[in-house]
């Protein structure tokens, strides 16, 4: 990826970066988390939300559009003696009126690894501020927030400093449902050092309950000393007709209601975390600090012993450093060194983003203001992706628990609970089937077992989720009760659990059958795009058919694999399934819809939300010649059927039918209407031909790649089609209707990349990059949006599956370091531009376990075609390799032999 101009630039090769005149951009954010359940949000000018979960927000709830509408902040406020109120934050009626005058305040940001700093400076005052916030890594509820403010005039200023948080308490449903009927629910206490708030009950979907969850603002100067007075009631502060932005307790400088020490209580009002400090006087060049603890607790908050830990300068300054490390540690478990450094840079925020998903779920960011936190089915697997590169001990478990998911008719539970295991239908028990969802967990274990060689997970066994849905959630099953419990069971009574490889082929097996009018699969409630969610009776999913094949195929390979590095003959799968692997017994005629769908029905009708408990002992070469023969069914029925021969001479893959039956894609009297999403699965599979491969990139280079956005997700179809989904009543270019969706673009490269189109496939990668960095368009920190729109604005940052994508891309196709069933396979795809000065292209990453630096040293051309491995040394010494056609294999046992905890060189010779 070439280097780009950017508005921010990296400071550092720890992914540290600088922008000036930051608050001149809207919609920023930055996230501030920890592993307890801490998720903040900061903006240039300190606005965003500190929150523990959708029913603890310690400031009020908002959206995007809140950040520059709200006048709720972090505040800090200076009284200068003879001059007046000013904002360290920024956050001032005054100071947002001259933000487009000439006179407005120079500002720069300072980022990092999730720490935050702004520094703003005042020609008239002669004073200059310095906040700096994070969330300190560990399990505690607090941000901090340290502020220094420094003399930089040439007279002593007097100032009188008072911190301004305000305090919303309660769940976010209160944001306008009763908002003034719960505040009368606060009970509001001061003590010597912050304002707390605990409410007497808690009003939300859960009902009217004792609440015990605290909520704290508390501060002290840099030596630990206390402020001298509070501010806890939030009309108070403001005055009659103030406001927050502009409060009269600060612009008058009045003495607050509540002297040093608190020990006051107050019920029944909006809170404000107010805080005033004691007036100093700063000479020139002097500078003090003073340390926020923003804290939400379970009961009522230990405030001697927060302040203890918190409370001071050194313990912010030595915290912030652990912080730091704690998150740099995380994310260099990868790292990439090549001749592009801006990009290795980027990447550290990109290998982040995976983290931050599995932390914030998908909500808890202005962009993501919907949910209540938690994941979907699909963003677990997806997520799995990257951790089984960044942290792969952990998944082999987390794989496990997230199989207890799958229900006997092939669905699965949609939403995923906090502890592991733990699975719901849907959000208020409402049944929905994405069709996607069966194919995504082969994919992620398909990874894991390349990547640990550990087959023996396979036939590790595993309960399946029962609930009151069954037969694809069209019917409910009223003779279950909750009090039954949510795992399926034998006619017996006993729980039911089958092997992992049973839990897959269920997945994988029902949807073949599953099939609408044109013998793909039926959409459902959607597939990977959301939006396609208005085509549920007779809308098709042709793309992700494609991807159901793919798997078809890879499982028929995995069980001869089975057979010969196992020495398994036979697999033993519920008696019912046998009925979906036809081929071993009566066989359905796979042309015939109706004979597809009758034989789905008998498998519902004898697994009725219960199993008989009764194994079948089955051949696996049978059953891998089943797979294998739907898979190349498939296969050339898309191909003969599916294909849309272009009037340019290229062509592409029809993705969708819609409710009306009707092929979506294809050249119409309207224009082309075609979908990325229908030519990725194709080519990430099998069903795709070579010869077909360059057609494709032709076709999509010409009717989707826009030169201002990228590769846009579809072409412009016209219309809200009211029988396919609610993503075209979205305006053209944004969201799921048009815009460049980086997670369809970066599955886009994967697929080229896999497929050999390595020029091509670095195009697609490259986009992104001078997508996201060039922040004069995208007006973005580092990293991947969820999609970029019309006007080339990176939008719902952070949180998005894309990250995991273009990490497992970047690690596994472009530097090429992979495995094949537990063995390490080097098969690098580097281009001349990413390699350095001295021809080297450097990844650090984990591999068995171990910790390997793996650098390339091009000897000769340095383009992809032009060079092979001819060597490699590891530690120095010439290690074996064994070529196969992907690359070289280098035998697990080779890596696992070295000494864990440290970093081992593996030298690559590229000739």
């Amino acid at each position: 990826m070439s280097q780009s101009k950017t508005g921010w630039e990296f400071t550092g090769k720890n992914g540290d970066f600088r922008l000036r005149e930051a608050g001149r951009s809207s919609y920023l954010y930055f996230p501030l988390v920890n592993e307890g359940g801490m998720m903040s949000t900061v903006s240039p000018n300190l606005h965003g939300q500190v929150t523990s979960g959708h029913n603890s927000f310690l400031t009020p709830p908002l959206s995007v559009e809140d950040l520059h509408n709200s006048r709720a902040s972090r505040n800090f406020w200076v009284y200068a003696e003879g001059k007046g109120a000013w904002s360290a934050a920024g956050n001032s009626a005054r100071q947002n009126a001259l933000a487009y005058e000439d006179s407005a305040e120079e500002t720069q940001l300072e980022a990092g690894l999730l720490w935050h700093k702004v520094a703003r400076e005042s020609k008239e005052l002669g004073l200059r501020s310095e906040i700096t916030s994070f969330v300190p890594s560990g399990n505690d509820k607090v941000e901090l927030m340290k502020v220094v403010l420094t003399n930089v005039g040439s007279e002593t200023l007097t100032v009188t400093p008072t911190a301004a948080v305000p305090l919303y308490a309660r769940s976010a449903d209160d944001l306008r449902d009763h908002r003034h009927v719960t505040s009368l629910l606060n009970r509001t206490y001061t003590s010597a050092f912050g304002v707390e708030v605990q409410p007497a009950l808690s009003f939300d979907e859960r009902g009217h309950r004792i609440n015990h969850t605290s909520y704290g603002v508390f501060g002290a100067e840099a030596d630990g000393t206390a402020p001298v007075g509070f501010f806890p009631v939030q009309e108070e502060f403001i005055g009659e007709g103030g406001s927050l932005d502009w409060p009269e307790a600060v612009v008058r400088n009045v003495q607050p209601p509540i002297c040093e020490g608190g020990g006051v209580d107050v019920e029944g009002y909006e809170a404000l975390g107010g805080l005033r400090f004691a007036a100093a006087k700063l000479k020139p060049g002097q500078s003090w600090a003073y340390i926020l603890i923003l804290a939400i607790d379970k009961e009522r908050i230990d405030v001697a012993a927060l302040m203890d830990k918190y409370g001071n300068e050194a313990s912010f300054d030595e915290l912030l450093e652990e912080t730091r490390s704690f998150w740099a540690d995380k994310v260099n478990t990868v790292q990439f060194e090549s001749g592009e450094p801006a990009v290795d840079a980027w990447m550290k925020w990109v290998t982040l983003q995976p983290v931050l998903r599995r932390l914030y779920g998908n909500s808890f960011l202005p962009y993501h203001d919907y949910g209540r936190g938690g994941r979907g089915w699909r963003d677990l697997w997806q997520d799995c992706l990257a951790l089984l590169i960044m942290e792969p001990a952990d998944v082999r478990s987390l794989l496990l628990n997230n199989y207890a998911g799958v229900r006997i008719d092939g669905s699965n539970a949609t939403i995923i609970g906090q502890q592991p295991g733990e699975f719901i239908a849907d959000r208020n028990n409402i049944p929905r089937v994405w069709m996607d969802h069966g194919a995504w967990p082969f994919l992620t274990t398909w990874l894991y077992l390349n990547q640990s060689g550990d087959l023996d997970f396979l036939l590790q066994e595993q309960t399946y989720f029962r609930d009151s849905f069954m037969n694809h959630c069209k019917v409910r099953d009223t003779s279950w009760e909750p009090a039954a419990g949510s795992q399926l069971r034998s006619e017996d009574g006993e729980v039911y659990m089958g092997t992992i490889l049973e839990h897959i082929l269920l997945q994988n097996l029902v949807p073949f059958f599953n099939v609408g009018e044109h013998n793909n699969i039926l959409l459902e409630g959607a597939d990977w795009n959301d939006g396609l969610d208005m085509a549920a009776q007779r809308g098709e999913s042709v793309t992700f058919t494609a991807f159901y094949a793919s798997n078809l195929l890879e499982l028929s390979g995995l069980l001869r694999t089975l057979k010969e590095r196992k020495g398994l003959q036979q697999l033993e799968l519920a008696e019912e399934m046998t009925l979906l692997l036809d081929r071993l017994g009566e066989a359905v005629d796979y042309s015939s819809v109706a004979a597809k769908q009758e034989q789905l029905n008998r498998f519902y009708a004898a697994a009725p939300n219960q199993v008989s408990g009764r194994r079948a002992a089955l051949d696996l070469e049978q059953v891998a010649a089943d797979l294998a023969e739907k898979a190349e069914w498939i296969f050339a029925h898309l191909r003969q059927n599916e294909w849309v021969s272009s009037s340019q001479g290229d062509g592409w893959f029809n993705g969708y039918y819609n409710n009306d039956s009707e092929r979506v894609e294809g050249e119409f009297e309207q224009g082309v209407r075609m979908t990325l999403t229908g030519q990725v699965f194709p080519l990430l599979g099998y069903a795709a031909t070579e010869e077909q491969i360059p057609q494709i990139i032709s076709a999509v280079e010409r009717n989707l790649l826009d030169v201002k956005i990228g590769y846009r997700l579809n072409s412009n179809f016209g219309g809200i089609q009211q029988n396919l989904g609610r993503a075209f009543g979205f305006a053209f270019g944004h969201k799921e209707n048009g815009a460049m969706f980086s997670h369809m673009t970066v599955m886009y490269g994967n697929a080229l990349y896999k497929r050999g189109y390595v020029r091509e496939g670095r195009k697609v990668l490259d986009s992104l990059y001078q997508l996201s960095a060039d922040f004069e368009r995208s007006r973005m920190y580092p990293g991947i949006p969820e999609y970029i729109n019309e006007r080339g604005r990176g939008m719902y940052t952070y949180l998005t599956g894309s990250a995991s994508w273009m990490l497992l891309t970047m690690v596994t196709e472009v530097f090429g370091v992979k495995g094949k069933l537990g063995d390490l396979l080097l098969q690098p795809k580097l281009v001349n531009e990413q390699f350095d000065d001295n021809h080297q292209a450097a990844i650090t990453t984990l591999f068995a376990d171990r910790r390997l630096k793996v650098v390339y040293t091009a000897t000769g051309g340095a383009e992809f075609g032009e060079y092979e491995i001819d060597s490699a040394l590891l530690n120095g010494a010439v290690v074996t390799l064994q070529r196969v056609s992907e690359g070289v294999l280098i035998p697990r046992e080779v890596i696992a032999a070295l000494a864990e905890g440290e970093t081992h060189l593996l030298e690559v010779k590229l000739v």
